[in-house]
């Protein structure tokens, strides 16, 4: 077991949540000084920058002529919703599940929705399903990159060019991290407080002609709320996706969400943002290397997450602890991070196995992962002598 004297350098941002994340280098609350603040987002300079945010993330994010974008309310949450009661049931749906998200979707489509030829395509925490099994006739709703279990799509060469039914991807801690491939997608989701750091509570939600066309032609049989209207009179909302947002939004939101784009502009666009998350990657996939104690919750570094990194804890004095015992003690090597002030919010998830789970999105510098791996040794130590200690 590691060491337990006290590491010599900290990171200098401790900020490691998963969401929201950490806010990007040099962020102070004077990048937000240009909010519209106390106007309505209708006037011509608010819509404008509403405007602004959906051009630079299309920008950014490479996305193909003839998509439409949208700002939406609820979050990445939000988002899908909005595209699983507004899309699905034209034929029938597979669920690729692989963590806590795909099942939520699996639940609000089996249970809420009730489609009647829904079929759920599991795999535990920190593997994927067998993709092959996925139907090119039918829908697809699959998470590209699993937030709660460090899981990642290691491509799309499963999903068919010639497919009929439509890709829908939730992509909120992937999107500006990792290189979608909108070709092989039909709806993409995202939020602002994931890879970008941005503040939370919206949504954005990316349409393919093949996706505009199922909602100006198939009406699901259930009455839809307001904030997931997309089409009127059988045509798509044009305004939705020009900046004329459902609801009211949060200016200040959007003004955070702005500042973000154009740092991530600033740094090279989507090829240095990957590279930034990647680099983060690496440095703890050298440390795992190296480690008696911990490992990956994804063995098959192909599908790794290069975001939402989630460790499991395997040395022997853990994995001989009960269940209850493995989940005590990996809180309290959460606990005493934070308590030293070296790493907030980076216990598992809770419907994960125990372990750790460290956001390494773009907005975090790698000087900082650096800094946070000999304090993961040093708290690993501790709690495993007060284990030893009880036994």
């Amino acid at each position: 077991m590691a060491n337990t004297t006290t590491p010599d350098v900290r990171p200098e941002n401790p900020n490691f949540s998963s969401g929201p994340c950490a806010k990007r280098p040099g962020f102070t609350l004077d990048a937000l000084s240009g909010a519209f603040l106390g106007r309505s987002h209708r006037a011509a300079e608010p819509k404008a920058r509403l405007a602004e945010v959906i051009s630079l993330s299309r920008s950014i994010l490479g996305i193909p002529a003839g998509w439409r974008l949208a700002i939406v309310p609820g979050s990445d949450t939000g988002a899908v919703e909005m595209a699983l009661w507004s899309m699905l049931g034209a034929r029938g749906v597979d669920i690729v599940s692989f963590e806590s998200f795909g099942e939520g979707w699996a639940t609000d489509i089996v249970k809420h929705l009730k489609l009647p030829d829904a079929r759920v395509l599991s795999a535990p925490y920190g593997e994927l399903p067998d993709l092959a099994l996925v139907d090119p006739a039918r829908d697809v709703v699959f998470t590209w990159n699993g937030t709660t279990s460090g899981v990642r799509m290691p491509n799309a060469d499963w999903i068919a060019d010639d497919r009929q039914g439509l890709a829908i991807c939730d992509a909120t801690s992937a999107a500006f991290a990792m290189d979608l491939p909108w070709n092989k997608l039909d709806v993409v989701t995202w939020s602002w407080q994931k890879v970008l750091g941005g503040e939370a509570a919206h949504g954005m939600l990316a349409l393919s002609p093949r996706a505009v066309e199922r909602l100006e032609t198939y009406t699901p049989a259930w009455p839809l709320p307001k904030i997931f209207r997309l089409t009127s009179k059988g045509k798509i909302a044009e305004g939705v996706f020009k900046g004329e947002t459902i609801n009211t939004p949060s200016m200040l939101c959007v003004e955070d969400a702005y500042d973000g784009l154009r740092w991530a502009q600033s740094i090279g666009g989507l090829p240095a943002l990957i590279a930034r998350s990647e680099a983060n990657l690496a440095a703890v996939e050298a440390w795992v290397a190296q480690s008696d104690w911990a490992g990956f919750l994804a063995t098959d570094e192909k599908i790794r997450s290069c975001t939402s990194i989630c460790l499991k804890i395997t040395a022997p004095w853990f994995t001989a602890l009960p269940a209850d015992g493995q989940t005590k003690a990996a809180k309290q090597v959460a606990s005493l991070l934070e308590k030293q002030g070296v790493a907030y919010d980076i216990a598992a998830y809770r419907d994960a196995p125990p372990g750790l789970r460290i956001w390494a999105g773009a907005t975090v510098e790698t000087s900082d992962v650096q800094a946070l791996l000999p304090w993961l040794d040093w708290a690993a130590a501790r709690v495993a002598e007060t284990f030893a200690s009880v036994q």
